[in-house]
């Protein structure tokens, strides 16, 4: 992915506005739409879940290093997996999809992990 000369990338702001946009429809979709409170809650946790990790790939835009940049493939993989399989389980009637969670909610904890490793990498290399 091409970024600005400020090391900003504007198709990861592009994927992040996207997967917010998803992520609060969703949110509506259970608060209106569906009536069995189990779907409800699942599609709300979803969409927090989305919303949490969507935030957290918008603020890694801003912070140089290559572990970073891997933390944000990792968070997009578990939504992706993680959520987009609950989604796809309670909105679309995928019940299979849901094999999927799994590996997206490690991804997700994955992601955080290496974002973790960043943090220590950058401080070794401040010094």
């Amino acid at each position: 992915m091409i970024s600005n000369k400020d090391g900003f990338n504007h198709k990861w702001l592009l994927v992040t506005a996207l997967l917010g946009v998803f992520a609060v429809a969703i949110g509506a979709v259970a608060a209106h739409a569906v009536q069995d409170p189990k779907a409800v809650a699942a599609l709300e946790k979803a969409a927090i879940y989305q919303l949490i990790h969507t935030v957290v790939i918008l603020v890694t835009l801003q912070l140089p290093g290559k572990f970073v940049r891997f933390s944000r493939y990792f968070f997009l993989f578990g939504i992706a997996l993680f959520c987009g399989s609950i989604e796809l389980k309670y909105l679309l009637g995928i019940p299979e999809a849901t094999q999927f969670a799994p590996i997206g909610g490690v991804s997700l904890m994955v992601g955080w992990m290496v974002l973790g490793v960043s943090g220590f990498t950058q401080k070794i290399n401040s010094n």
